[in-house]
């Protein structure tokens, strides 16, 4: 049984996470870690979860929460995870990394964090998504380059961004299969006489509303057939599913900087 401990476990992610444990038979959580001023700490985890009092209190204490752990699961902040690299790397204690926004210095330190300890690092733990980008490449590859290459990615009306990550990374990785460069054949959106589509292009398209966890479709369009691949996203515990299962692929491996591809056994 793996001995998991979680690092901002008060937010979305890490509340999912700790839930997910809970019924996990081969993983025990042993500690879960807040910033200081959050009114959860020194309480039961059981206080998030739901489930019975398990004597694990949420602290802001990195020494208390680092001790007797196998492996952290970090879905915090990019400042937060800066100072947390460090201390796990100084006790080789593996690490699957959820947290988004990583500036220039903070990724630094988790390459150099990766070179004493395993890392986990994914912009999406989605397993389903991972699968799509492997299948979106090889089709890719599979069609040629007569057939025209799409995303139509949509969301909530709450996301703030746009296109979502996953549609630029998916975008990325058709453009690799097609040899193309990304900054130049990419195109988000199309009005007003724009003239006959290029060859190359790639169009990502963003719709935006209602309830919408997450919708990924890849169209390929060629003479008188098209083929697409679609991933959605009912539930948000799909990431929080992904980071579990890497949690307990990461323990035991060599030092290295891994992603979910890794962790998922999908070629290269």
């Amino acid at each position: 049984m793996v001995k998991v401990a979680i690092h901002g476990v008060a937010g979305r992610m890490g509340q999912n996470i700790a839930s997910l444990i809970e019924d996990d038979p081969n993983a025990d959580l042993v500690a879960a870690m807040d910033r200081p001023d959050s009114e959860l700490i020194g309480q039961d985890i059981a206080k998030l979860t739901g489930g019975q009092p398990r004597d694990v209190l949420i602290t802001a204490d990195v020494e208390e929460f680092l001790a007797n752990v196998e492996v952290v699961i970090d879905f915090s902040i990019a400042s937060a995870t800066e100072k947390l690299l460090p201390m796990c790397a100084s006790q080789q204690i593996p690490m699957v990394i959820g947290t988004t926004g990583l500036d220039g210095s903070t990724r630094a330190g988790l390459e150099r964090a990766a070179e004493m300890l395993p890392i986990v690092f994914a912009p999406n733990y989605s397993q389903g998504v991972n699968a799509l980008y492997f299948l979106a490449a090889r089709a890719t590859e599979l069609m040629g380059p007569t057939f025209d290459a799409e995303i139509v990615e949509v969301h909530h009306r709450h996301k703030v961004d746009s296109p979502s990550g996953t549609a630029m990374r998916l975008a990325e990785v058709v453009t690799v299969a097609k040899k193309l460069d990304a900054d130049r054949v990419v195109t988000h959106g199309r009005s007003g006489q724009v003239g006959a589509r290029p060859r190359d292009e790639v169009g990502v398209m963003a719709l935006r509303g209602g309830d919408v966890v997450g919708e990924h479709t890849l169209y390929l369009v060629g003479e008188g057939e098209r083929l697409e691949l679609t991933h959605r996203a009912t539930d948000r515990s799909i990431f929080a599913r992904g980071a579990v299962r890497a949690a307990h692929w990461v323990v035991g491996r060599p030092a290295g900087l891994y992603d979910m591809a890794d962790v998922m056994g999908i070629p290269r």
